[in-house]
């Protein structure tokens, strides 16, 4: 079943590339690519239009080798360089990066079709990563005491040595924060780093490696390769001493197995199914608008947005009412400017696979009450905001990630249905909580399965706590970013313990049969004392 109430369109058609992208930049960030000067070439379409983009050079499993070779050369010295001087380095790329966002912004919106306030929600993300790991590295890496094995005899301490030489396979969703945020946290950290974004937003990721260049990072100490998974996906695995990768499941899984027979690290940040639940108490104008932040923003291509929504029953049709018209009043199409509410899809297939798990729901008896229809006249990729209701098991969407701007709204009977229901899924990246009690929506948060759990907000509030760790559980993911854990997986720990005059071997003038008296006493008197 379907409505006519469609989001409004935008009233222009999709405008031309922005004056900033011109040949000589697009030829400045291609050259970056690591290819040999013969290497066969690869086309991309800005979403926008479905005209061409950017023409790539493409990586062949030697260049890989080749700039893993450059890497570990560079790695060495990089790893010696003080970590006062990478702090400058990182302070003055996140100083280039906000001077020049507005380049940022029309080369994200070039190639991945999101809004421009989208877009510049990752200028903000890398600026506060940038900041952070800057002013927080040292600390983070700096030697630790430990409690040595045998009181005021044994002087322990936990070193940081990094990795070697880090892979880092980025996204085309999130074009900059993926692509720099997490190669930020390797370099500080001492690693070098190679890297493959997704050649449909790679432009956004040179332009970053670029201005780091520029920042002072030694150019060997990152770079990055262009091509699939199927013809340089080998290499990058086998050179790796640790692999970063964010994207699907399916593709997360096939990694895990490959770092595992190489008994090798990886952090592994993939797909979701993210909940939202409305309680009863909750501030049903705000809750409104909360939902339409969590499921709508890059046009749904957000890996922590949300894709099910958990009403109350008491407050159903209220809230229906106010989430439906801000929906319907969202703003469609393509723009460089901030007037855009809603943006465009990326690809062809993501477009197809939002396209079949609405007409998959409608067929088998879900109503839409907003959107629901591709808009071609708006450009090739655009799909309205849509709204469900009457999801159930049998249909696609139900409990497989569409990401796309299509959400489902369920109603519950109380906490404890609510609480299951978001819990009944593989997945475990992000949810969202919505209340008037803040310890009560931080009590329900706390029993969602979810790597970060929002109270009153849609994502932003736990991704831009930087200092505290985000990821994924079950089919989400393995390994965090941010915070500690986001740096300190990029090392290896190393544990330093100097014996002083007297181990745990007994001295010769004291028999065996004495001395393990003498250290049984020693250890039931340390319990006695409360020594930890």
């Amino acid at each position: 079943m379907t409505t006519d109430h469609a989001p409004r369109p935008a009233a222009s058609p999709a405008p031309a590339l922005p004056a900033s992208i011109t040949p000589a930049l697009l030829r400045r960030l291609t050259a970056l690519v690591a290819a040999a000067p013969d290497a066969a070439r690869v086309t991309t379409s800005a979403p926008y239009t479905g005209l061409p983009l950017a023409d790539f050079p493409v990586s062949a499993p030697d260049d890989v080798e080749a700039a893993f070779a450059r890497a570990r050369v560079a790695q060495q010295a990089w790893a010696t360089t003080p970590i006062a001087e990478r702090r400058r380095i990182l302070l003055r790329y996140h100083d280039l990066v906000l001077a020049r966002r507005e380049e940022a912004l029309d080369l994200m919106q070039a190639e991945n079709g999101k809004t421009r306030r989208d877009a510049f929600l990752e200028v903000v993300d890398v600026g506060i990563v940038s900041r952070h790991y800057a002013r927080n590295a040292a600390r983070y890496l700096s030697p630790k005491r430990r409690r040595g094995a045998i009181p005021l005899l044994t002087h322990t301490t936990e070193l940081r040595h990094p990795k070697g030489v880090v892979t880092v396979i980025s996204p085309w969703n999130y074009p900059l924060s993926m692509a720099a945020t997490d190669t930020i946290a390797a370099l500080m950290a001492g690693n070098a780093v190679v890297q493959k974004p997704d050649t449909q937003t790679a432009l956004t990721a040179l332009w970053s490696m670029d201005l780091m260049h520029e920042a002072g990072l030694p150019r060997d100490v990152w770079q990055m390769v262009i091509g699939r998974g199927s013809t340089i996906g080998t290499p990058l695995m086998d050179n790796a001493d640790y692999m970063m990768f964010t994207g699907s499941t399916a593709t997360g899984r096939q990694i895990a197995a490959d770092a595992g027979r190489r008994l090798i690290g990886a952090s592994l940040e993939l797909g979701g199914k993210n909940p939202m639940i409305v309680l009863e108490d909750a501030d049903i104008e705000k809750a409104a608008e909360g939902a339409v932040s969590a499921c709508f923003p890059s046009a749904g291509q957000l890996c922590v947005s949300v894709e099910r929504l958990y009403v109350a029953e008491s407050i159903r049709d209220p809230f229906i009412a106010a989430f439906t018209a801000r929906t319907r009043n969202l703003t469609v199409g393509a723009s460089y400017d901030y007037g855009m509410d809603v943006g465009s899809l990326t690809t062809p297939s993501q477009l197809t696979t939002v396209t079949d798990h609405v007409a998959d729901a409608v067929a088998k008896g879900a109503t839409v009450l907003v959107g629901g229809r591709a808009r071609p006249d708006l450009g090739p990729l655009f799909h309205e905001p849509t709204i469900l209701t009457d999801v159930t098991p049998g249909m696609t969407l139900y409990d497989h990630e569409t990401f796309g701007p299509v959400v489902s709204i369920h109603i519950y009977r109380d906490v404890d249905e609510a609480v299951a229901l978001a819990n009944a899924t593989s997945y475990g990246l992000n949810a969202s909580v919505w209340s008037r009690n803040g310890a009560r929506g931080r009590a329900v948060a706390a029993r969602v399965h979810a790597g970060t759990v929002n109270v009153n907000e849609a994502f932003a509030a736990a991704w831009g706590s930087v200092d505290a760790p985000m990821g994924g559980m079950g089919d989400s993911g393995l390994g965090r970013r941010h915070g500690a854990d986001g740096i300190l997986k990029y090392t290896e720990p190393q544990t330093v313990a100097h014996q002083r005059l007297q181990g745990f071997t007994p001295p010769a003038r004291i028999s065996p049969e004495t001395w393990t008296g003498l250290l049984t006493g020693a250890l039931k008197a340390m319990k006695a004392i409360g020594m930890r």
